[in-house]
């Protein structure tokens, strides 16, 4: 059994992906970016948000005036890419063997960036967990309650870091407060990738 810690539902699980596959799986996401560039997001309010981010998957999550949403399609007008095997394979061995996730949305937080709490609730079947994998700087990781408001908890999620989200934890806000920037050296200009898969229909 992989061990793993829980932290108000949420299973984390600190540095199953070890160093060398975090920079094979780091080249895989280079690649990834090269067929789907980084770009950044807007809230449908019009503000814009600190992270880049891409996708990967038979579809991508995007946001913009139009709302939050999944598309088919890159904002460039291209499919998106497949998911990496490396990603998959934790996928199927922390959540099913059964069915893939059909997003892997991959957020890059740069030095000052941050995401507020929230919930994921834009796909159909919420009883799919949420995988989350940590590359790169330290995140200062909050979680929260099912509704807005009462007492959070963090906890320093690091590199190699695997975090999912399954049950009551499904639907909890959280959200990441700041990186510490320059904590890992995977990534050469610094920053942290996080990749969340999520099955969508």
């Amino acid at each position: 059994m992989t061990k793993h810690v829980q932290l108000r539902g949420f299973d984390i699980y600190p540095g199953l992906i070890p160093p060398a596959a975090q920079r094979d799986l780091r080249d895989a996401l280079r690649q990834l970016a090269g067929v789907a560039p980084f770009f950044t997001p807007s809230t449908p309010a019009g503000k814009t948000m600190s992270v880049r981010m891409t996708s990967a998957g038979r579809c991508g999550w995007v946001s913009d005036r139009r709302g939050y949403r999944y598309d088919r399609c890159h904002p460039n007008g291209q499919p998106w890419p497949a998911i990496p095997h490396q990603v998959l394979a934790l996928w199927q061995q922390l959540v099913s063997a059964e069915r893939d996730p059909d997003c892997c949305l991959v957020n890059f937080y740069g030095e000052g960036s941050r995401m507020g709490l929230h919930q994921d609730r834009d796909e159909a079947d919420f009883s799919w967990p949420v995988l989350s994998i940590s590359l790169g700087d330290d995140a200062l990781f909050r979680i929260g309650n099912r509704s807005r408001g009462g007492k959070t908890e963090s906890i320093w999620l690091h590199s190699g870091d695997v975090v999912v989200m399954a049950g009551d934890a499904r639907l909890t806000y959280h959200g990441v407060d700041r990186i510490r920037f320059g904590t890992s050296s995977l990534l050469a200009k610094g920053g942290r990738l996080n990749l969340t898969c999520r099955v969508v229909d």
